[in-house]
């Protein structure tokens, strides 16, 4: 059995590491709330901006824009939004799991890569694959101006043709405690309106001052909308899995410093019980 005095610098060892992931938890917590906030309100606004984009693409009125450009699929551009920092549970390698799903059975020519946040680009080198634009430093506080930097990359690559399909691999926010990696077909803009995306029967379109002016406007909002989104459900998703590893790191923490310390109780009763035996037994002696 271990010495009290190991003991008792172990106990000190985890006492301060749950000091610091107690403090973690916390600080995710507060921030939490206020990614919560960001990415639940932003998002009725992106479906509805592209229930009604995929609306006016499929009246069939002879709208006409380079990002509608429907062309065999022959490479892709993957947009994945991740982490800079660790310490996040299995965020960021589940969502590397759902990347390398993705890529898996395509050859390096048929993909273009596109970073957000340090993890997954230090994933992707490390297995020599080849990023192209990388961003980081904003994973957990990201600004609509990063979206609108993204959203102008991945179309000047689409319009000239370099790739044939955008598509966004970014963790989706339900709660704190649950969030899945998901893909998201950026472009072209399908004509076609999923159940989801359809609007009511009853719903009327009206627009002003015509349906033209309408969708110029919308269609580099709807870029960068969709990518802020992704952006913000992957920042709430990260501080959610951060304060949960974190939670349960404190826990164990505690448990741990309990089992600590019920082993320096017994050492240190070994250890008493030995010095009396020892008082005893040279007592015995002199007599």
């Amino acid at each position: 059995m271990a010495n009290t005095r190991e003991i008792k610098r172990r106990i000190r060892s985890v006492t301060n590491i749950q000091q610091i992931t107690k403090a973690m938890k916390m600080v995710a917590a507060a921030r939490l709330r206020r990614a919560e906030e960001k990415a639940l309100g932003t998002r009725p606004y992106a479906d509805k901006i592209q229930q009604v984009l995929r609306h006016i693409v499929a009246s069939d009125i002879g709208l006409q824009s380079p990002l509608l450009e429907e062309r065999p699929v022959t490479r892709t551009a993957y947009v994945v939004v991740g982490a800079d920092k660790g310490l996040a549970g299995g965020y960021t390698s589940n969502l590397m799991k759902k990347t390398m799903d993705v890529l898996r059975g395509q050859t390096a020519e048929q993909f273009a890569l596109l970073t957000i946040g340090r993890k997954p680009y230090e994933y992707l080198t490390h297995r020599d694959y080849a990023v192209g634009a990388h961003y980081a430093g904003f994973s957990d506080r990201p600004t609509y101006n990063h979206a609108k930097e993204v959203a102008r990359v991945v179309a000047e690559q689409f319009v000239a043709g370099e790739v044939d399909e955008v598509v966004l691999v970014y963790t989706h926010f339900y709660s704190a405690l649950r969030q899945k990696p998901t893909t998201q077909r950026l472009l072209p803009i399908a004509a076609e309106t999923t159940d989801e995306a359809a609007p009511a029967a009853d719903v009327r379109y009206r627009f002003l001052p015509n349906v033209q002016d309408v969708f110029e406007r919308l269609l580099p909002q709807y870029l960068e909308i969709v990518i802020y989104n992704a952006m913000l459900q992957a920042a709430a998703s990260e501080l959610g899995s951060r304060m949960a590893a974190m939670t349960s790191a404190t826990d164990n923490a505690s448990d741990l410093i309990d089992d600590l310390t019920l082993h320096y109780n017994k050492a240190r009763q070994a250890a008493i019980t030995s010095e009396i035996t020892e008082i005893v037994g040279g007592a015995n002696a002199l007599e």
